[in-house]
């Protein structure tokens, strides 16, 4: 027979409705909510791109930096190198927002679409190509910031459409997209390549430049790679090194840029010892005696590294030599 509760006891817990709980009833529901599992989404800012495209996106363009990097280092004789350093998805407004005056921005086609894209050089760093172009010593990151010239801008036109062609290189283990130079422009307000609340890919770059750094970007709207972002995949998307396409364009730039290389040739005529005060006394007219007979076989360097064996004489009127052995190995660690 079930329990009949008294008139005090109902008393009591009608008292008791309305009352805030206790204290461990609120932790228990408070567990639960967080045990939830519960993602935030931002309607404001959508991503159109997922982690595993942005990865696919980033390797590429790593690619694409290498293949750039082995171009300038070629170009300008010294020492470059490119790496990404972040890939970003922005509304095309903050991008504008983001972008200095004045500045260099190179605007592209990018062909069977509909989209055209941007690429941002900093102007130090046009600066330090054009002083290396010229034979300079490739210039000030800190100096003052302005307007690139016309005769800057030819000068530089050259290594953007390169820059563009090693793109194109970089995208082919993907999709094969085709870029085209369409325009320069100094000032971030005439750069109209999106409506401002449109997603763009943004793809930052450090350029090390002999002892100067930079900053490079490329700035993608999405709606122009709607197609080929839809067909990324982590198979698609492999390291450019394992891509048998991507290694040999790779491959063969190297070949390329190691055949226009230039090195110091020299050839020893011969060596002689003489004092400080034999020296002094020099004057026109007076023979040194070398170490060399005149049928010896005069060394030919490479950089500092004796590579052949030559002997002289006259060709076409210059003064020259002819290669008549190449060195052995005892010749080279000799030197």
């Amino acid at each position: 027979m079930p329990e009949v509760l008294s008139q005090s006891e109902i008393d009591n817990l009608l008292a008791g409705i309305g009352k805030e709980p206790a204290p461990g009833a609120v932790e228990a529901k408070e567990a639960e909510k967080s045990e939830r599992d519960i993602q935030s989404f931002d309607f404001r800012r959508p991503n159109r791109v997922s982690k595993n495209q942005l990865r696919i996106f980033q390797t590429v363009h790593e690619t694409f930096a290498e293949l750039f990097g082995f171009y300038l280092a070629s170009r300008l004789q010294t020492q470059v190198s490119i790496s990404v350093s972040s890939v970003d998805q922005l509304f095309y407004s903050e991008y504008q927002l983001s972008i200095g005056s004045p500045t260099c921005l190179y605007v592209f086609n990018i062909e069977n679409t509909e989209g055209r894209g941007v690429l941002e050089f900093s102007p130090t760093l046009v600066f330090a190509i054009v002083e290396r172009l010229l034979g300079g010593g490739g210039g000030d990151p800190a100096r003052k910031l302005r307007a690139v010239t016309e005769i800057e801008k030819t000068l530089v036109k050259g290594t953007v459409e390169k820059c563009l062609q090693d793109l194109q290189s970089a995208w082919k283990s993907v999709s094969d997209l085709r870029y085209s130079l369409d325009r320069f422009e100094s000032e971030a307000d005439f750069l109209q390549i999106a409506p401002a609340s449109e997603i763009v890919l943004v793809v930052s770059f450090d350029v090390q430049i002999a002892n100067g750094n930079y900053l490079m970007n490329l700035c993608f709207p999405t709606f122009s790679l709607e197609e080929v972002i839809q067909q990324m995949n982590l198979k698609r998307g492999a390291p450019a090194s394992t891509n048998p396409g991507v290694q040999k364009s790779k491959s063969e730039t190297i070949v390329r840029n190691i055949s226009t290389t230039t090195l110091p040739v020299s050839v020893i005529l011969g060596q002689a010892t003489i004092t400080i005060r034999d020296l002094v006394e020099l004057q026109v007219g007076d023979i040194v005696v070398l170490d060399n007979r005149k049928d010896s076989l005069l060394p030919v360097k490479i950089g500092a590294r004796t590579k052949f064996f030559s002997k002289p004489g006259i060709h076409e009127g210059h003064k020259a030599v002819k290669i008549i052995r190449g060195s052995t190995e005892e010749e080279q660690s000799g030197e």
